[in-house]
Order: structure tokens, then sequence, then C-alpha cells
């Protein structure tokens, strides 16, 4: 868990988010060894100890925003599926916004990759996290009889798995949207393997 200070004030949590922002770009682009609290501050344009007002090192800052990102996917995933209707529908606009969401941060990937060697227990918090919330909503779809019944934590990793790698291909190594062959081929891929048997 990080050591940060939540604001009590909004300026106060404007400036944190302009933190947060500054070390997402400068942990992106220049990797997190590369990056320093200096670096960061200038990049926020604030004062270098305003930084240890919210944060305690750079290791504290990377750590609140690995935990910034998962909520904000989460959020985004959340609104951008809750009208979509059954849970085979939600996960073909779940991809689609998911790879939207990787192109508009690019740098997630970056971050995640450099946290597994800086700090695996926020890595891996921020995969059971994701993974735990995705199993309760695929549980239920199981229960509402929308998808074939299984293991729901596995079934989650097995289609965070295809997202990561759609999305690292789709938005790190080429920044451009999937052709629809190939959504398609991942839609029929999902839909044979959740689809309820009838």
């Amino acid at each position: 868990m990080t050591n940060s200070v939540k604001p009590v004030t909004p300026r106060g949590e404007q400036t944190r988010q302009k933190l947060l922002e500054a070390a997402e770009l400068e942990f992106g682009e220049k990797g997190f060894h590369a990056s320093s609290v200096s670096s960061i501050t200038q990049q926020a344009g604030v004062a270098q100890g305003t930084f240890y007002i919210y944060y305690s090192s750079k290791e504290d800052i990377l750590r609140a925003l690995v935990d910034e990102l998962n909520r904000r996917l989460r959020r985004s995933l959340r609104e951008a599926t809750e009208t979509s209707g059954d849970r085979l529908r939600m996960e073909k606009r779940g991809i689609e916004h998911f790879l939207e969401f990787a192109r508009e941060h690019k740098n997630l990937y970056r971050i995640m990759m450099q946290c597994l060697f800086v700090d695996e227990a926020a890595y891996r918090r921020y995969y059971e996290t994701l993974t735990n919330v995705y199993a309760k909503r695929l549980k239920d779809a199981q229960e509402a009889g929308e998808i074939k019944r299984g293991d729901p934590m596995a079934q989650a990793w097995a289609l965070i798995g295809l997202n990561y790698f759609l999305g690292l291909n789709y938005s790190v190594w080429n920044d451009a949207p999937p052709p629809q062959e190939v959504m398609e081929t991942v839609l029929d891929f999902i839909n044979h393997g959740l689809a309820p048997e009838r």
C-alpha cells in the first residue's frame, strides 16, 4: 500500500492529480529508474517540497499511480459497458473500450512492467483486484444464465490475458485499432468460450 496523504481540499486534490499525471508521463517515457522526484515535480509544475506533502518517495508515487490507473480503468470499463445488455455484449463492448483506453494510456503497459520489478506486491494487487471484480461479474452472469458455468476466476484470467495482449499489440506496438477480421475472430472466440449451452 502507499504512504500517500489524501488531500483535504480541492486544490490539494488537483495538485495530487498533477503529480500522478506527471509521474505517468515520466515513468512511461523515461522509465522508473531514469525518472526522479525533481523531474516529476518539474513536469507537474510544482515545487519539489510539495511532492513530499503527498508521497514519501518515488516508489510511493509509483504504487499510488498503479492504484489510480486500476481505479480509472475499472470505472471507465464499468461506465462503457453498463448499458450493453447481457454479458456477451458487455464483453464485446469491454474489449473495444479497453483498446481505446490502452491507446489513450500507452504508458500503462510500461508502468505495469516496471512495477513488477520495483514493487511486485503492487503489481500483484493491480491484477488481483481486476480479476476479483471481473470474476464476481462473471459469476453473476453464470447465475443469470448469460454465460456457461465454469470457474469464474479462470474465465476472468483468460479474458484479462486476451485483453492484455490485444492492447499491447494495438496500442504500444501498433498505434491503430485492430482490423475488423481480428475483432471478429476474438469475439467469435469469446462467444464459443462463454456462450451458455442450450
